[in-house]
């Protein structure tokens, strides 16, 4: 397909990493998979472990919960598609790294700064790129301070790879729905 971008968007279990992994491995050619999840828990722990059981052997996988545009930057595999899986743990992990993670300025500053990083990687790259990230601002209020930050801040980053964006695809129950 050549250099593109595309942002896959859903709520959770929505099909978002099983289709980003399907478009990849129908994809002719090596495939960078970004990892951003940090394992806190047994049960993350675990989650983490499915995922890399379940990902093809010949891809190569960085692991960059943070930072992941300059990662990607100094990696050395050759890769004609990058699949960053997902935007949601990697604004978790800039967000919770902060001294007051409430503080929404600083917390939108930093995931700004490593959004921007992240797309000056992509303009700098060759390659194909897939984008996970979940949609949080289709339910409720979270009826916590931290809570409402972290959805205010992912939406924004959301939206500013999704205007960065080639093509914007929506999962529901599995199904890819293009929105841009």
């Amino acid at each position: 397909m050549g250099k593109s971008l595309t942002l896959i968007l859903g709520g959770a279990r929505s099909g978002k990493s099983a289709y980003a992994q399907q478009l990849a491995e129908a994809h002719h050619g090596p495939v960078l998979f970004v990892a951003t999840a940090i394992a806190f828990d047994d049960e993350m722990a675990a989650r983490i472990k499915v995922h890399q059981v379940e990902r093809p052997k010949d891809w190569h996988t960085l692991e960059a919960p943070t930072s992941v545009g300059q990662a990607i930057l100094n990696c050395q595999s050759p890769a004609s598609l990058v699949l960053i899986d997902c935007l949601t743990l990697l604004a978790n992990n800039v967000i919770l790294a902060l001294p007051d993670p409430e503080n929404a300025t600083a917390s939108q500053t930093a995931l700004d700064e490593e959004i921007e990083s992240l797309i000056r990687a992509y303009e700098a790259s060759s390659a194909e790129w897939l984008v996970v990230s979940n949609e949080v601002g289709l339910g409720l209020v979270p009826p916590y301070p931290l809570g409402r930050v972290y959805r205010d801040v992912l939406g924004r980053a959301n939206q500013r790879l999704a205007k960065a964006a080639d093509r914007v695809l929506f999962m529901v129950a599995g199904l890819p729905m293009v929105v841009k």
